[in-house]
C-alpha cells in the first residue's frame, strides 16, 4: 500500500520502531528493518497458499513465494518459527532484529548476529539477513523508511499526498477549457519518470500531490500543496485531465491523488519503487473523481 500508508500499514512500522527501541536498536537500524518489511510485504501480513494454516490468521492479504509468510516473508522451513509466530508482526520484527534475545539465537542470524552491520549500507544489512535473490532491491526503500521512522518514532503519522488544510477553488480561467486539458495532459506526460519522493514538490523529485500540484502550475492554475479535491466538485462522469483520489482514510479524505487519463487509466507519482507512471486505476482502492476545471 506505500503512496501514504494504510492504517493497517502504519501499525506494523510502528511494531518494528517499538520492538527496536525495546531492545535498544539505533534509529539506523530501525530504518533498515522498515525497508526490509517495506521490500518484502509493502508493510504487510501476508499469508500463503503454501502454507494453509497461515490463511486461517489474521493477515492483509496473499504472497506466493515459496513458503515465506509475514511481513518480514520470513520461512518457517528455514526455521524462522512457527506458523503463529511467523504471522505475527512482533515475532517477525524480533526475529530480524535477533540478537541474544532474539527468538532463533542467531540462526537464522538476526541483524545484531551481523558481524559489523552498524557499518554496512543499510540494503546490505538488510540482505545479510535476509539473503534476498534480489540483494538490489532494499536499497530503494532508503529514503521512505527514513521519513516513516522519523515521522513515527515523533508520534506522527507519516505524511500521506493528502493532510492539510483546504483552499479556495482555483477556477479554470478563461481559456479555453478544452485546449486547458490538453495542455495539463501535456504537463502530466512531461513528468513520467519522475523519483516518487516523500514530500518533494521538485520536478521529477516529487510525492503524489506535489506532482500534481506541479501539472497544474504548469498550466496556470495553482493549486494547495495536498487535500486538492477540496478546490473541485466531485463527478461520476470524469474526464482527462480530472482528478483522481484513491485509499480512503475517512470521510472526505484520500490518501493519494492522481491525474485520469480515461479509459480506467491514470497517472501518478505512485511509490519509492516505480516513481512516476501511467497505470490503471484498479492498482489502489476507493477511487473518486473531482472536476477541478469545470465540464
Amino acid at each position: 500500500m506505500l503512496y501514504g500508508l494504510t492504517p493497517r500499514q502504519e501499525s506494523v512500522a510502528r511494531t518494528y520502531i517499538a520492538v527496536g527501541k525495546q531492545l535498544g536498536i539505533p534509529r539506523s537500524g530501525q530504518i533498515i528493518a522498515i525497508m526490509m518489511a517495506l521490500q518484502e510485504s509493502s508493510l504487510r501480513m501476508l499469508a500463503n497458499p503454501s502454507v494453509p494454516a497461515s490463511l486461517h490468521l489474521p493477515n492483509d492479504g496473499v504472497g506466493r513465494d515459496h513458503d515465506s509468510i509475514g511481513s518480514a516473508q520470513q520461512r518457517p522451513a528455514a526455521g524462522w518459527g512457527t506458523v503463529a509466530q511467523l504471522m505475527d508482526p512482533s515475532y517477525n520484527a524480533r526475529a530480524f532484529y535477533g540478537g541474544p534475545s532474539g527468538p532463533n539465537r542467531g540462526s537464522p542470524r538476526g541483524l545484531l548476529d551481523i558481524p559489523g552491520w552498524q557499518g554496512m549500507d543499510k540494503g546490505l544489512a538488510a540482505q545479510a539477513v535476509q539473503v534476498s535473490a534480489f540483494p538490489e532491491l532494499y536499497a530503494r526503500w532508503e529514503p521512505a523508511a527514513t521519513a516513516i521512522v522519523a515521522a513515527l518514532e515523533g508520534g506522527t503519522a507519516p505524511a500521506s499526498c493528502a493532510d492539510s488544510s483546504p483552499a479556495p477553488r482555483p477556477g479554470a480561467s478563461s481559456r479555453n477549457l478544452s485546449q486547458l486539458r490538453q495542455d495539463i495532459l501535456k504537463f502530466t506526460k512531461e513528468g513520467l519518470g519522475g523519483r516518487y519522493v516523500w514530500g518533494g514538490t521538485a520536478f521529477k523529485a516529487w510525492d503524489c500531490s506535489g506532482y500534481v500540484q506541479w501539472i497544474y502550475r504548469q498550466a496556470g492554475i495553482e493549486l494547495p500543496r495536498v487535500e486538492q479535491w477540496r478546490v473541485g466538485v466531485r463527478t461520476e462522469d470524469p474526464q482527462p485531465g480530472d482528478l483522481v483520489v484513491q485509499n480512503p482514510q475517512g470521510p472526505d479524505n484520500w490518501g493519494h491523488v492522481g491525474i485520469y487519463a480515461g479509459d480506467g487509466m491514470m497517472w501518478s507519482a505512485l511509490n519509492p519503487a516505480v516513481g512516476t507512471l501511467l497505470h490503471p486505476v484498479s492498482w489502489n482502492p476507493g477511487a473518486a473523481y473531482f472536476d477541478l476545471l469545470g465540464h
